[in-house]
């Protein structure tokens, strides 16, 4: 019988990027030494990030506050839509604008992105082969880690949607042989000072 083991997911958004997204601006670069800085004492293994330049600075900078920890970058962890719904899924009072919402974003983005986001299921949930619990970090954008907590709380596939995170927080889930995914920690930015907390969320959920 083939061993298997826990298996704890950390999740974080790119820090803070320009208005273009080409980069990470000062404060994101700040966000990103931060949660690496808080990482220090987690048993990490490997640190996975989207292509996407803003992700990419954000695991380097990550990176560089731990000790040896290796970088992959990953495709499925990306940025892209996981999930296009039909409109008789979503709540009625909503459906048109969640649609209206979705239309804005690049066909390859909505085209491409259901496919890498079972790739990224596959690749970055549920326990794993082994006999020693894994931990990693993925670095990835906001609509993914939507997407992983929501099939972790098993919940209607496009209820991805209205799950926002900021800029450099911080989400962990569990996986274990046996059991549901446990989310651990979400959108935890208390590695962060005040200045840096809400980037990436709209002022209207500014709490």
């Amino acid at each position: 019988m083939t061993a298997t083991a826990a298996r704890y997911l950390y999740l974080t958004r790119h820090g803070e990027a320009s208005s273009d997204e080409s980069a990470l601006t000062d404060n994101g670069r700040r966000q990103a030494v931060l949660l690496g800085e808080r990482l220090r004492g987690a048993p990490l293994t490997e640190i996975h990030h989207g292509p996407l330049a803003r992700a990419e600075q954000t695991a380097q900078l990550v990176c560089e506050q731990l000790d040896g920890v290796p970088l992959r970058r990953s495709g499925p962890a990306g940025d892209y839509i996981p999930y296009m719904p039909q409109r008789e899924e979503l709540p009625s009072e909503s459906a048109d604008a969640m649609l209206g919402h979705l239309a804005q974003f690049p066909a390859e983005e909505r085209e491409q992105g259901p496919g890498l986001a079972q790739e990224a299921l596959a690749r970055f949930t549920g326990p794993i082969v082994g006999e020693e619990p894994r931990h990693e970090l993925v670095v990835t954008h906001n609509f993914l880690i939507g997407w992983l907590i929501r099939a972790a709380l098993d919940a209607p596939k496009w209820r991805w949607m209205g799950i926002n995170h900021a800029n450099a927080a911080l989400t962990v889930i569990r996986y274990v042989p046996g059991r549901p995914p446990s989310v651990l920690l979400f959108n935890d930015t208390g590695h962060l000072p005040a200045d840096l907390r809400w980037s990436g969320f709209p002022p209207d959920l500014h709490i």
